[in-house]
């Protein structure tokens, strides 16, 4: 059933756009008579003030430029060190906002960003003197009880999925931090606590509705448009912007077993062993983070696991002792508690002041010479806090074939992120080379990288990362975006 008949059929209602705090408003600022923008292939042009008036007054949201109020704090995203400035910022509230946006940018082969919850550490959700797109707005979802399907907007963060699916006995895997966009989650990938019960947040997309780059709005399943819903799924932004999506839910209990165990750093080798051999073993219900970090201020390093166990309570203990007798425990957090709130346990409360670098790559193997590079490079910093933590995959994730969907890395068992963070007003230089140093060391022993932490790849990089996938990308890539208007992402270079 689509969408639009499901809501016509429906006798619930899609629930009204909710704004962020930090969302922007336009004053009735004086529009410029030329206002200088930049193109996709980086040629500097002018936009006429004629043009930019009537995308305004089109817009049922909000077009910001440079001198409005709201504009410096719509353009940023969560990574402090990301300082761009879009000469127009369209905040969308329906999918006719976003039509008017994608015309425009296309008539003007304006470079392009689309921002909903503004996670891609690289920036890729904002640009300079570009037109950013911005979902945010556009936030509301839709259940259906009966069959097990949500319907929800491409604005909506992860924590509106969960609430409005999770009090109902029904849940998919989203993410493990509920202010992350819906859209660049479910598009590049979708790791999460439930992920190796029900497969990655893509696997669990049963359609959607998307703006291509031609501004027409289209619905893609397994039957229509297959090829544009086959690429959505782990292709990432590179075929318009998603406006709708259709997610499978299943039966759970609200009540997880879950929290957070801190070990003795001692045991930090042999706990990351553990992790490696035991992950083969452990039941598709458990999901383990190990992260090890150093954090700021002069504090000791530290190891810990986060956990999530959705299984049924009464297997609990079994499914964890192997776990508690992995290293000497200091503190012991696991315990029953609401699924919605442990995915909020990870949230900041001021995203956007704080900076942050971040690289990762996948692993097969947790062998000793990638626990010695993760250990021994490790550096503590008064001013930063460094990390690394592997994402627990397995389970239901490799036993879809490859080229199911478009994410292709399927042979994965971990996705391992390493990095770090620190506060606005330091120099970012020595953080940031830090973080490539430790990043190196680390590199050789993962195979390919999750499109949704790239930062800074090459274009061979990305186009090798596709693996098997790549050529049919490119191909759908010529059909619905033939002039690349859609290119700050893990970018599939068109070839007409």
């Amino acid at each position: 059933m689509k969408r639009r008949d499901f809501i016509t059929s429906s006798s619930l209602a899609l629930t009204l756009p909710l704004f962020p705090a930090w969302e922007g408003y336009s004053a009735d600022s004086i529009i410029p008579s030329e206002l200088l923008a930049i193109t996709g292939e980086g040629k500097n042009i002018m936009i006429k003030k004629t043009d930019i008036a009537d995308l305004k007054k089109s817009l049922k949201g909000t077009l910001l430029l440079p001198d409005d109020n709201g504009y410096n704090i719509a353009r940023l995203v969560r990574n402090s060190i990301i300082d761009k400035k879009p000469a127009l910022i369209a905040q969308c509230i329906d999918e006719t906002d976003i039509q008017k946006a994608v015309n425009f940018a296309r008539e003007y082969s304006l470079l392009t960003a689309v921002k909903c919850g503004g996670h891609s550490v690289s920036g890729k959700g904002t640009c300079d003197l570009g037109i950013m797109i911005d979902l945010s707005p556009f936030r509301g979802s839709r259940l259906d009880i009966n069959n097990k399907r949500i319907f929800i907007t491409g604005g909506s963060w992860l924590s509106e999925l969960d609430e409005a699916t999770v009090p109902y006995g029904l849940g998919t895997t989203a993410g493990t931090v509920s202010h992350t966009g819906v859209g660049g989650l479910a598009t590049g990938g979708g790791f999460g606590r439930l992920g190796r019960k029900y497969g990655l947040t893509l696997d669990n997309i049963k359609s959607i509705e998307i703006v291509t780059a031609d501004g027409q709005l289209r619905y893609a399943d397994e039957n229509e448009n297959s090829d544009l819903y086959w690429a959505v799924r782990g292709g990432g932004g590179n075929f318009g912007v998603v406006t709708m999506f259709e997610f499978q839910l299943y039966p759970m209990n609200r009540e997880v077993i879950g929290g957070r165990i801190t070990f003795d750093f001692a045991d930090v080798k042999q706990l990351l062993k553990f992790h490696g051999e035991h992950t083969l073993e452990a039941p598709w219900d458990m999901y383990l983070d190990p992260v090890v970090f150093a954090p700021p201020m002069g504090f000791d390093n530290t190891v810990y696991f986060d956990v999530c166990y959705s299984g049924p309570h009464n297997k609990a203990e079994k499914a964890l002792e192997p776990l508690r007798k992995a290293g000497k425990i200091l503190k012991d957090e696991i315990a029953a508690v609401d699924y919605v709130e442990i995915q909020k346990s990870g949230d900041d409360d001021d995203p956007r002041g704080r900076s942050q670098y971040l690289k990762g790559g996948f692993t097969i193997n947790v062998t000793s010479g990638l626990i010695d590079a993760i250990v021994d490079n490790l550096e503590p910093h008064p001013e930063r806090g460094s990390m690394a933590f592997f994402q627990h995959n397995g389970g239901k994730i490799n036993t879809i074939p490859t080229d199911a969907t478009a994410f292709p890395h399927r042979y994965a068992e971990h996705n391992l992120v390493t990095g770090s963070f620190w506060k606005q007003g330091v120099d970012i230089d020595p953080h940031i080379s830090w973080s490539r140093r430790y990043w190196k060391k680390v590199a050789p022993y993962t195979d390919g990288f999750y499109i949704n932490d790239e930062f800074m790849e090459t274009q061979e990089e990305v186009n090798l990362n596709f693996l098997g996938n790549y050529e049919r990308l490119v191909e759908i890539k010529n059909k619905y975006d033939p002039t690349n208007l859609f290119r700050l992402n893990a970018n599939i270079k068109p070839s007409v």
